[in-house]
């Protein structure tokens, strides 16, 4: 049923438990009765639609018409050891969230396509993933320079960038989202939103490897290697780092790293296994190197902390949204909380700049709007002969 699916897509979305969501209604239904209602065994009255509705924050129209997109994941990065109820809280949040993203680009009449074709670069190989990335920079005309903001660079393309409250054992995903005839509506790559700037910038390179690769040749051990492999070329490309470092080295210090973490924003343990990846250093040089950086604590906490970046296109299209009127200011809470209530009217910035003047000026403008409604207070006729029959037909007091 689809109360029951939606029901239990937007309970794990918020992190609510059945419990909790009874508390929530005030006894007003039971744990036990919830559970029938997302196992599809009964359905709520009207009453108690509206009652949960407004539990969970949404309209209960949400809660009873099926979704128009289907959102499936790729390349689910997880440590064996994250709970089952945590995968699907980080699941049905982020279905969410891009459904709504779907709805607003539909609602400003946009119709973007991802730039590259999901799965569209098929490779044999885990060394393959570097040709792949240097296919997506050459049709994205990126160049070879290191980028600037991978988060910019991905919603430039129209990759939507998503940032949730996660558990530590959670590292990354991404997802499609297709409409009901098929085609993909919007593609998305999710990371931590606690993760420092140069974990979050591999995280959503990686995950776009997964998004664009074609792995179906790869056996299950080696995905996750060449999505890595593509989100280290993506950010540090082979030539550009032979460039700089040179095409064989047997020493490399920590300060030369550090300046290296500071040009590709990547982490000192993701760039020295790019150099054993591209044979600069040697694999026992690269033990060692695994050594020192556990021994120094840099596993958890390096050095030269890159700044996290921000995603800005949800916020730049709600408010575009806002600005004409194609949404209401609820709606814009709702995508972006605090958003409309933190953004000023344009009335409020139109008598701000009216103040703004001279006063002169000021009431040269007031005189003719006074002129141009005059109008709007000439009697009408009908409207005279409707007040007099009010008036004489009053009884006196």
């Amino acid at each position: 049923m689809v109360i029951g699916r939606r029901l239990k897509q937007m309970r794990l979305a918020r992190g609510m438990s059945l419990d909790a969501l009874a508390a929530a209604l005030g006894g007003a239904i039971t744990k036990q009765g919830l559970s029938k209602y997302e196992l599809g065994k009964s359905e709520p009255s009207p009453r108690i639609l509206a009652l949960l509705a407004a539990a969970l924050g949404v309209k209960a129209m949400h809660l009873a018409v099926p979704p128009e997109v289907e959102v499936s994941f790729i390349g689910y990065r997880r440590r064996a050891s994250l709970p089952k109820r945590e995968q699907e809280r980080v699941e049905s949040q982020v279905a969410e969230a891009l459904e709504r993203r779907v709805q607003l680009q539909d609602r400003l009449q946009l119709c973007p396509t991802i730039d590259l074709a999901v799965g569209s670069i098929a490779i044999a190989r885990v060394e393959d993933a570097e040709e792949a990335s240097a296919q997506v920079r050459a049709q994205w005309k990126l160049g070879t320079a290191p980028l600037a903001s991978v988060t910019a660079t991905l919603e430039d393309h129209l990759v939507h960038v998503l940032e949730i409250d996660a558990d530590e054992r959670f590292d990354g995903i991404s997802a499609v989202v297709r409409m009901r005839d098929g085609h993909v509506a919007a593609a998305a790559v999710v990371s931590d939103e606690k993760v420092v700037g140069e974990r979050q910038r591999l995280n959503l390179a990686h995950e776009l490897g997964h998004l664009v690769l074609d792995v179906s040749a790869l056996a299950d051990t080696q995905v996750e290697l060449a999505a890595f492999r593509f989100g280290a070329a993506l950010l540090a490309p082979a030539a550009l780092i032979r460039q700089e470092v040179g095409t064989t080295r047997s020493s490399i210090s920590a300060n030369e790293l550090l300046l290296l973490k500071q040009r590709f924003g990547m982490s000192i343990q993701a760039l020295v296994r790019r150099l054993r990846d591209l044979e600069i250093i040697t694999a026992s040089y690269y033990k060692q190197w695994c050594i020192d950086i556990n021994r120094m604590g840099w596993r958890r906490d390096e050095p030269g902390r890159i700044p996290r970046e921000e995603p800005t296109w949800l916020r730049r299209h709600v408010l575009r949204g806002l600005a004409e009127e194609l949404i209401s200011a609820e709606e814009a809470s709702a995508l972006v909380p605090g958003l409309a209530e933190a953004t000023p009217s344009l009335s409020l910035l139109q008598r701000r700049a009216f103040l703004a003047l001279p006063l002169e000026e000021r009431r040269r403008i007031m005189a003719e709007q006074a002129i141009q409604m005059t109008s709007d207070y000439v009697p009408d006729p009908d409207w005279q002969d409707f007040s007099d029959d009010i008036i004489d037909n009053a009884p006196d007091k």
